[in-house]
C-alpha cells in the first residue's frame, strides 16, 4: 500500500489549527479585558461602516469597523487598549458617530480589510470638493430665495469679476442653484456668450448671460474639481464633486460635451432633502397606496416604475427602499449613478467596465440579500437575472424606459424575458410623471368650460372607482405668478402615477400577446386610477392645472 502524503492539504490543516488557537486565545483575552469578542470570519461586514476609517489606518492600527446602525458604530481591533485607536475614537466621536469597540482576531481582521476593494464600486468616488464657506455665499443659499434676488447677485458678481476669483464666480452660480431649489445647472455656449440656466421644478428658467472669456474660466475651474481632463475637448466627459456646507455635504454629478461654439456643461444637484420623500407625500392616490405598501411588505417577487428621465423614478424607488428598511434585512442597491447615500443599505456603482448591471446583479445574488433595487434594466441578460431572482426569494425594485404602465410587458418580452414566467415575477408595474404644483398663494379660480370640460368629463366618466370622482366638477385652478413661486405660478412638484396588478386575467394577456392594448383591456376591474385619470383629479382639486398636465402627458387619445 502507497502512502501520498498531500503537502497543500497538510498545510491547510495546520493553518486552520493555528486560526482556532488564535480564536480561543482572543476569545480569553475578551474575558480577560471586559471587551466583547467578535468572529469577523462569519460575521457579515457592512461596506457603510467600513468606509468610516481610511483602509491605511485600519491596517496600521489593526481594526475595522463592521457595522453600523443610525449613528452606532461597531469596530473590531485586535488590541482595543491600542492608545493610536482612541484617536480614531475621538475623531469618530466628533462626527456625530457612537463607537462601539469589540476585540477580534488577525484572520477576522484580513477579511474584512479585503471588502475594502469593493469600495471601488461603491459611494464616495469623489473626484473634488468646493468650499462654500465664505460667509456671504452661505447667506445667499440662507436668505435668497426667490430667482429674481438671485439673478441680481449675479449680475453684480459678473460685473465685478475682476476683482473676484473664478472659484467665486463658480460658487456663486452653484449657491444661487441651491437657494431656489434648482435641480440643474446649465450653462449652453451660443456665438457670442454663453447661457446660464436653472431647473426650477423640471423646467429650465433663464439666468444670465456670460462673456466666452470669463466661462472658458469656469468651464477650466468645473473640470479641475470634477476630476476630468482639461485638455480633452471632443469628446464628452462625466465628473462629480461634493459642496461642503454646515448642513452636510451636496453631490454634484457633472456633464460635458462637446459642441459647435464651446463645451456645455450641466451640474446635476443632488441634494438630499430632495431625496427624502415618503410614499404618504408623493401624491399617490390611496387605493394605489395601499397595493404598493402591501406588495413591497412581501418576501419575494418584483415592482417596477417606468417613466422617462426626470419623472421620479430614483425618488419612488428610494422611498420603497427607506419604507422597508429595518436591522433584520439586507438591501443591495445597483446604480448608475449612486445619486444619494442611504445609511444601513449596501449601494454599489455600475459601470460599463465590467461592474456591469448583469454583472453586479450575479455579485449581489451571491451577497444573501432580501431585497434587491436595481437602476435600471437596460438589457436583457439584466432583465433575465432580475425575474429569476424575484422568483427565487428575493424582493427585487427595478425601473424601465416604458410609455405607460403595460408597456412593462412588451418591452421584457422585447429585452429576451420569457412570457410565460413574467407574470410569475412581477407583482406591480407602475407608470408615472412628475407634473409642477400650483402656487398656493397666488393661484387663481376658474370655471372648466368648453373643449376643457369635455375632455375632463370624458376623463372622469372612464373612473372605475367612482367614490374617486368629485362632486364639484365646474371649477379649476390656473396660474398667475408672485414672489413666492418665483413668477412662475407653480411650487414644487407631484407625481401623477398608474399602476397595472398581476391577476390570471393580465397573466393570460401578458402570456397570449404583447399589445399594450390588450394588456389595459384585461387589467380593466382593477379600479386603478391611469395617469390621465390621476392627473384630471389632481387638476380639479386645485393641486395642479390643466395646462401643467397638458405639458406632461397626451390628453386627448
Amino acid at each position: 500500500m502507497t502512502i501520498q502524503f498531500d503537502e497543500d492539504k497538510q498545510k491547510q490543516h495546520i493553518d486552520n489549527l493555528h486560526h482556532q488557537e488564535e480564536e480561543d486565545l482572543v476569545q480569553i483575552l475578551s474575558a480577560k479585558y471586559g471587551v466583547e469578542y467578535v468572529n469577523l470570519v462569519n460575521t457579515p461586514v457592512n461596506t457603510d461602516a467600513l468606509r468610516l476609517i481610511d483602509e491605511q489606518i485600519a491596517r496600521t492600527t489593526l481594526l475595522a469597523a463592521f457595522a453600523i446602525i443610525n449613528k452606532k458604530i461597531k469596530i473590531a481591533a485586535r488590541n482595543p487598549s491600542d492608545p493610536r485607536i482612541q484617536d480614531i475614537i475621538t475623531d469618530l466621536t466628533q462626527k456625530g458617530y457612537q463607537p462601539e469597540m469589540y476585540i477580534t482576531s488577525t484572520l477576522g481582521l484580513e477579511k474584512a480589510w479585503k471588502m475594502y476593494k469593493d469600495l471601488s464600486f461603491a459611494y464616495e468616488s469623489r473626484a473634488g470638493s468646493l468650499e462654500i464657506s465664505s460667509e456671504e455665499i452661505t447667506e445667499i443659499i440662507k436668505q435668497a430665495k426667490s430667482l429674481p434676488t438671485i439673478i441680481s447677485i449675479l449680475q453684480n458678481t459678473m460685473a465685478a469679476k475682476k476683482s473676484y476669483r473664478v472659484s467665486r464666480i463658480l460658487e456663486t452660480l452653484v449657491a444661487g442653484a441651491l437657494a431656489v431649489n434648482a435641480s440643474d445647472l446649465h450653462l449652453e455656449p451660443e456665438e457670442d456668450y454663453v447661457l446660464i440656466r436653472y431647473r426650477l421644478d423640471g423646467v429650465l428658467q433663464e439666468v444670465i448671460r456670460i462673456d466666452n472669456e470669463t466661462y472658458a474660466l469656469v468651464l477650466s475651474r468645473i473640470k479641475l474639481i470634477s476630476g476630468m481632463k482639461l485638455n480633452m475637448k471632443k469628446d464628452s466627459q462625466d465628473g462629480r464633486f461634493s459642496i461642503r456646507l454646515a448642513m452636510g455635504d451636496i453631490e454634484v454629478r457633472v456633464s460635458v460635451l462637446p459642441g459647435a461654439y464651446n463645451e456645455s456643461v450641466v451640474m446635476r444637484i443632488l441634494n438630499p432633502e430632495s431625496i427624502q420623500v415618503s410614499l404618504d407625500s408623493m401624491g399617490i392616490n390611496p387605493k394605489l397606496l395601499n397595493i404598493l405598501l402591501e406588495e413591497i411588505n412581501r418576501p419575494d417577487g418584483m415592482i417596477l416604475t417606468t417613466g422617462p428621465t426626470g419623472s421620479g423614478k430614483t425618488t419612488t424607488l428610494y422611498s420603497f427602499l427607506q419604507k422597508v428598511h429595518n436591522p433584520g434585512v439586507k438591501i443591495i442597491t445597483l446604480e448608475d449613478p449612486i445619486e444619494y447615500h442611504l445609511p444601513g443599505i449596501v449601494q454599489t456603482q455600475v459601470n460599463d467596465k465590467g461592474y456591469t448591471f448583469a454583472e453586479g446583479l450575479r455579485a449581489a445574488v451571491r451577497q444573501d440579500p432580501d431585497i434587491i433595487m436595481i437602476g435600471e434594466i437596460r438589457d436583457g441578460e439584466t432583465a433575465n437575472i432580475a425575474i429569476n431572482s424575484a422568483l427565487t426569494g428575493h424582493l427585487v425594485f427595478s425601473t424601465l424606459h416604458t410609455n405607460d404602465a403595460a408597456g412593462t410587458f412588451p418591452r421584457l418580452i422585447d429585452l429576451g424575458a420569457n412570457p410565460s414566467i413574467i407574470p410569475s415575477a412581477i407583482r406591480v408595474s407602475m407608470a408615472q410623471r412628475l407634473v409642477r404644483r400650483l402656487c398656493q398663494t397666488c393661484k387663481k379660480e376658474t370655471l372648466v368650460e368648453g373643449a376643457n370640460q369635455n375632455e375632463i368629463e370624458t376623463t372622469v366618466n372612464g373612473i372605475e372607482d367612482k367614490a374617486a370622482i368629485p362632486a364639484d366638477r365646474s371649477k379649476m385652478w390656473i396660474p398667475v405668478g408672485c414672489d413666492a413661486c418665483n413668477h412662475t405660478g407653480y411650487k414644487g412638484r407631484i407625481g401623477i402615477y398608474e399602476a397595472i396588478l398581476m391577476n390570471k386575467t393580465v397573466e393570460e394577456a401578458v402570456q397570449r400577446s404583447s399589445s399594450d392594448r390588450e394588456i389595459w383591456e384585461a387589467a380593466k376591474g382593477q379600479g386603478i386610477l391611469t395617469m390621465k385619470q390621476d392627473g384630471v383629479l389632481k387638476v380639479l382639486n386645485g393641486t395642479t392645472s390643466l395646462e401643467e398636465l397638458e405639458r406632461v402627458i397626451t390628453l386627448t387619445d
